[in-house]
């Protein structure tokens, strides 16, 4: 058996895999815990195997945070996530960590074609080579899938922290209006997430003189700001919501396009995280493919490219119980 997790701030899924025949894991249970209300993940564990928990070949956890010398400190929770720890509540006789991102990049690899939705078929076939990862969510995270000539090797970064670089007046406004905002800095994750979101919502409206409407106001205030701007936009109730998801989608098809050049992902370029397949309309529209081309001489080159938007969430968890496999069998 390979237990594997996905530990994020609010959520922690963890799962019981066995391998098939031929190749392949099979999911033997699955569990989804409130991560705040629990002390440590070695507590998590404990508590998902019970107290006769099974032999474990190896596990694997995909976690928010940077991993370093078997340790991540998460991003959004007061825990460190150490492999020493894990093996002893595990009983796994070998652990390894990820970052999220980087297991959910690995994770695309063993995905249906189903749950990857077409964005550019591409002149290329996926995943013949090295694949760019991009995941826009709660934050920014970029990993890399670097083809070794027999496999792919997972790569994380921070990339999401690099500094945001504009390309026209109305981005370089867009600068100075996050510079103002957050003390003279303005990283990619400051436009590319759910708080980007709502930040080129704040832009947006502040740029174009319009008055806030009072329904719009009541949704930003009771829930989740950048669901409001979405879902106003997708619905076309507020053109200050419609500009600000065309920037992001722009926005995200440049720093897509980047990542890709950075990588040489001659394998194409995948989309995870949270809020790609909620605005997937938005994404088909052509503003994405437009930025993630405009590249001058490489244009034609990321034209080629297949792109592809990951519409299953548990993209990290299987990511990781397949990592997992390999620390199980190092040849696979």
């Amino acid at each position: 058996m390979i237990l594997a997790g996905d530990v994020g701030g609010t959520k922690t899924a963890l799962g019981l895999f066995e391998p098939v025949t031929g190749g392949g894991l099979r999911v033997a249970r699955r569990a989804v815990y409130a991560s705040r209300e629990h002390a440590s993940l070695e507590e998590l564990v404990a508590l998902f195997l019970g107290p006769e928990r099974p032999a474990l070949a190896a596990a694997c956890f995909g976690v928010a945070g940077a991993v370093v010398q078997g340790a991540v400190r998460t991003t959004n929770l007061p825990w460190v996530v150490e492999t020493e720890a894990l093996r002893a509540a595990s009983g796994a006789a070998r652990v390894g960590l990820l970052n999220d991102v980087q297991a959910a990049a690995y994770g695309v690899l063993f995905l249906p074609a189903q749950s990857l939705a077409v964005l550019q078929p591409g002149e290329r076939r996926l995943f013949d080579g090295n694949v760019a990862v991009i995941a826009a969510g709660t934050g920014l995270g970029e990993a890399m899938l670097i083809f070794d000539g027999a496999r792919h090797q997972p790569v994380a970064s921070e990339g999401g922290h690099a500094g945001f670089a504009p390309r026209s007046d109305p981005e370089i406004e867009l600068l100075r209006f996050l510079r103002r905002r957050f003390d003279g800095h303005a990283s990619w994750e400051r436009v590319l997430s759910g708080p980007g979101l709502r930040n080129l919502y704040d832009f947006e409206r502040e740029r174009s003189g319009l008055a806030e409407p009072a329904w719009l106001g009541t949704r930003l205030a009771e829930g989740d700001g950048a669901a409001a701007v979405s879902g106003a936009a997708l619905a076309r109730e507020d053109v200050v919501c419609e500009r600000a998801l065309e920037r992001f989608v722009t926005l995200l098809g440049v720093e897509a396009g980047d990542l890709a050049l950075r990588c040489v992902a001659l394998g194409g370029v995948c989309l995870c995280g949270g809020i790609a397949p909620k605005v997937l309309p938005a994404l088909q529209a052509g503003g994405f493919l437009e930025a993630f081309a405009d590249k001058g001489r490489f244009a034609q080159a990321l034209r080629s490219l297949p792109v592809r938007v990951a519409l299953d969430p548990g993209a990290p968890l299987l990511g990781a119980a397949h990592f997992a496999l390999r620390l199980e069998s190092p040849g696979l």
